[in-house]
């Protein structure tokens, strides 16, 4: 169907009044066009502010009751919610000219001047057929947001929902006089003022605007001119949630959406618990590569100290909770809701929680509380609705203020930030988000994130957040994997034992043609940035498993990868490095490598070096560890998902096997989940 911007039918789609093969038709016809897409867009957006300002006018001037006269029934099909669209609409239609006409010639949108060329004229009359009586308790004339557009000016900034000093109700307010957030309860927003629907609704003009940063994957490089390769720890676990959300709805997953260290680091593996007397201990072990057998496949695993609930430090916990329209469905604000209760089962009175809630303006749904409150922190809990912009920032501010007032000197002091993602108004640009969020990890509270939505996700945004918050970003798609986070993994998710962890690996050249670091894209450092102890990098919670994996290409084998990069013309003022490599060769160290770790305690600020040679002791894939094989097969499945040229020789097919062997004991049954994943994945390319 090809779609007409003057078809009736689009701007009755836009205001919602299509229902069942209408609207199904329009919107396969809408997907496939972005002009539509637009078109709709604006007029939601014009039609909600408009709606906002209705709103805040009749709940600032009511309506004397003794003057309404009721209408009947049967000639009101709406529903209450959608009688007060319907002053917004035709306003809307007014200042469009009536689009259902099709009087607006336009490209786009149109310009100011063909909207007044259709509309109402300043102090003219209204289109015939449209009545001109006034509605008793509302000004008849257009908004200034209208006004604007007849005047061919700019728009004024649209109207907030503020939290009000006295009742706690939303009333207007213009952002360009913005006050500071209300730091008391937060009260709903009566049902017929909550604009969760129509947000939400005006949040699909895009249909998927999930947002997810370019990868481009590591290359091999040459151990010879790159002999160290540096880079930050990461223990998000959100990549493998969000794969499994699309896998399990019959879809393959973007593929900036693999990011292949997240789904490695989604699994606990069986490394030696540290006895030394330091946070973590680290593990080495190699084997032939399974996808090209003449390489080696190198793991490093660190294990986090594991420590015992009753043992956590008391906590001061904040959520962060966005509660803008387009978090409305269940798997949003209602799944956070529920993960929330999670987590408070296992809160005691040293520990204590505050909620912070944001949308067109921030507030405090539940001051900061001690842990055995429960029943007062589930009521705050339950009382949270969706509805309104996201002005993320604001609610960050304060969210970190009211983390400051209660700072725990040794304890857990984290914001929870539980999101789509979606920054819509205020400070939205993702470097000015990260700065903020980077300024505020320097007063020692560490930030969460909990993602949650599909076709809203902003995924980039998200993990950059985590990752300069000094703290982790997980995805829920289910109320089990809130129960996994939240619960079952609670002190990793909450206790930080080590912060700026990073990792060099130094290649003996003798030993090593060339490598490639699988994953850890995002997580890239220079060499110099390893002593600096200035450089922001990742960190490891209790009992926090970290691997990492190399392909290892030896020294001799039959080709190296990185061979067939256009060499460089031969230095001047330094030896040949063939005569270097010759050099090293006659009296090499039996060492493929030498892993070097710095890190700092929680509160400190002057990293501590840990170092480990490995010396490869040629083991056969085989013959391997099953941890390795499990991580391998992680591995070689993302690289699959991603279409790699890095696969080899894998299969889906040879993955399964590879995870039959590596399973182990699987006390939690995440394995036998990911080996479900496999299958579907081999069933869904099958088709293609």
């Amino acid at each position: 169907m090809n779609i007409n911007l003057d078809d009736p039918k689009l701007t009755a789609y836009a205001l919602d009044e299509l229902s069942g093969a209408e609207k199904t038709e329009m919107e396969r016809a809408i997907a496939g066009s972005r002009e539509a897409q637009e078109f709709i867009r604006e007029i939601r957006l014009l039609s909600g502010n408009l709606r906002a300002e209705y709103d805040a006018e009749r709940a600032s001037h009511p309506v004397a009751q003794t003057n309404m006269v009721p209408l009947p029934q049967e000639d009101v099909p709406w529903s209450m919610s959608r009688r007060l669209a319907l002053a917004a609409a035709i306003v809307l239609c007014a200042a469009l000219g009536v689009v259902a006409i099709g009087t607006i010639n336009r490209g786009g949108f149109g310009s100011h001047n063909e909207l007044a060329s259709h509309a109402v004229a300043p102090g003219g009359n209204f289109p015939s057929g449209v009545s001109d009586s006034p509605v008793e308790g509302v000004d008849r004339a257009p908004t200034d947001q209208v006004q604007s557009l007849l005047k061919d000016e700019p728009a004024p900034p649209p109207v907030a929902m503020t939290l009000s000093k006295t009742a706690g109700a939303p009333v207007a307010s213009n952002y360009a006089a913005r006050q500071r957030p209300v730091s008391q309860p937060f009260a709903p927003a009566p049902a017929e003022m909550n604009l969760g629907n129509f947000e939400r609704d005006a949040k699909k003009e895009d249909f998927n605007t999930a947002r997810y940063g370019k990868i481009e994957e590591n290359p091999f490089l040459a151990a010879l001119e790159n002999p160290l390769s540096t880079f930050s720890i990461d223990v998000d676990t959100a990549s493998y949630s969000n794969i499994r959300r699309f896998l399990e709805k019959g879809s393959l997953p973007p593929k900036d959406a693999v990011r292949i260290e997240e789904m490695i680091n989604y699994f606990s593996y069986d490394y030696t618990q540290p006895n030394d007397g330091t946070p973590f201990s680290v593990n080495l072990d190699a084997a032939s590569c399974p996808w090209s057998p003449a390489h080696r496949l190198v793991r490093i695993g660190l294990q986090g100290r594991e420590m015992p609930n009753e043992k956590r430090p008391s906590s001061n916990l904040v959520f962060l909770l966005d509660v803008s329209g387009s978090m409305e469905p269940a798997n949003r604000l209602p799944l956070v809701r529920q993960a929330m209760r999670l987590l408070v089962d296992k809160l005691g009175e040293n520990d204590r929680v505050a909620i912070v809630v944001y949308a067109g303006a921030s507030g405090l749904a539940l001051p900061s509380t001690t842990g055995d409150r429960k029943e007062q922190i589930l009521a705050a809990i339950e009382n949270l609705k969706a509805g309104g912009s996201t002005n993320g920032a604001q609610g960050i501010e304060l969210a970190y203020q009211t983390a400051a007032e209660h700072f725990i000197k040794g304890g857990v002091n984290r914001v929870l930030l539980a999101t789509d993602g979606d920054f819509n108004v205020g400070t939205t640009s993702e470097g000015d988000l990260v700065r903020l969020i980077q300024e505020k990890a320097k007063g020692g509270v560490f930030l969460s994130v909990l993602g949650v939505g599909d076709d809203n996700l902003n995924d980039s945004m998200m993990q950059k957040l985590a990752d300069k918050g000094n703290g982790n970003y997980a995805y829920l798609d289910s109320l089990d994997e809130a129960r996994k986070v939240l619960v079952q993994q609670i002190n990793g998710t909450l206790v930080t034992i080590a912060k700026d962890v990073k990792i060099q690996v130094e290649f003996n050249p003798a030993r090593v043609a060339s490598y490639r670091l699988i994953g850890y894209e995002k997580r890239l450092l220079r060499k110099e940035d390893f002593n600096n102890d200035k450089i922001d990098a990742g960190e490891i919670g209790a009992g926090h498993t970290v691997t990492a994996l190399y392909e290892v290409v030896p020294v001799g084998a039959e080709a190296s990868p990185a061979a067939s990069v256009p060499p460089v013309d031969s230095l001047k003022y330094q030896p040949n490095p063939m005569a270097v490599a010759t050099s090293l060769g006659k009296n090499a160290s039996p060492e493929l490598l030498t892993v070097k770790l710095r890190y700092k305690e929680p509160e400190g600020e002057t990293s501590k070096l840990i170092e480990r040679p490995f010396v490869d002791s040629g083991t056969q894939f085989a013959n391997a560890a099953p941890d390795l094989k499990f991580a391998a097969a992680v591995a070689e499945f993302g690289m699959i998902l991603r279409d790699s040229e890095f696969k080899g020789t894998g299969s889906l097919g040879a993955v399964a096997e590879w995870v039959q062997e590596g399973k182990g004991a699987d006390k939690s049954g995440y394995r036998a989940g990911f080996l479900q994943l496999v299958r579907k994945a081999e069933a869904l390319k099958a088709r293609m």
